[in-house]
């Protein structure tokens, strides 16, 4: 069988180790409560992992290893953050017997703190994705194969389908009295009704033409002299 290698998720050269007071109440831990300013461990940290598990490892400077802590998830029980502040975290420390204590574990910034959270978290996330892929590839799911097989083609009359479609729109007749733009056209007028020609006399025919003198007499007026209202001389 070959030999199992361990992926290091993430490194951190300086952590400071705290001994904390044991839990007396189910409450929420306060870093507030430890000595802060004095550390009573610094060393490098490593987060490595070995197929599903994950080992944070407490290293003093020469790589020596200090302390182990077995985390099985996040957030759980082998980690776990305070309540007052996002640098600091209790870890539950386990040895080759079984035994564990707990420990505080602080950050110098909280860029260090995030990247330890963001470690953690994508552990777990890629133990479920390949949980998950197994499970598909143990119970494959029935599919409908639509690929084509090998030397198998399909034709298409799209030409046909678009020249149909303009000689159709050439053949529609617009109705009867409709125009082109969407109004209704006036009929032609009848021919039954007369049609009425301009004369073109001289301004003077009527008065020239007419049958009684424009002074009152007719057109015989020399010859009866007695209806006539002239004196002749």
């Amino acid at each position: 069988m070959a030999e199992e290698y361990e992926a290091i998720q993430l490194v951190k050269p300086e952590v400071f180790v705290y001994n904390i007071p044991p839990r007396v109440t189910t409450r929420t831990v306060r870093a507030a409560d430890w000595n802060l300013p004095n550390p009573d461990w610094k060393g490098r940290m490593k987060i490595v992992a070995k197929r599903d598990q994950c080992i944070i490892k407490l290293e003093d400077r020469t790589g020596e290893l200090f302390a182990l802590c077995p985390v099985d998830s996040f957030p759980g029980l082998a980690v776990e953050p305070v309540s007052d502040s996002s640098r600091y975290f209790v870890l539950r420390l386990q040895d080759s017997s079984g035994k564990h204590a707990f420990v505080g574990l602080g950050f110098q910034d909280r860029g260090d703190s995030f990247d330890f959270n963001v470690a953690l978290q994508e552990h777990f996330k890629g133990i479920k994705r390949d949980q998950k892929l197994a499970e598909e590839a143990a119970n494959p799911q029935y599919h409908v194969d639509y690929s084509l097989k090998a030397g198998q083609k399909i034709s298409l009359n799209i030409g046909d389908k678009l020249h149909s479609e303009e000689d159709t729109k050439k053949t529609q007749k617009k109705p009867e009295g409709i125009s082109s733009f969407g109004g209704i056209l006036l009929p032609p007028p009848s021919s039954n009704k007369p049609v009425h020609q301009t004369k073109k006399n001289d301004e003077f025919g009527d008065f020239l033409s007419g049958g009684d003198d424009p002074w009152g007499g007719s057109k015989d007026s020399g010859n009866d002299k007695s209806n006539s209202g002239w004196v002749q001389f």
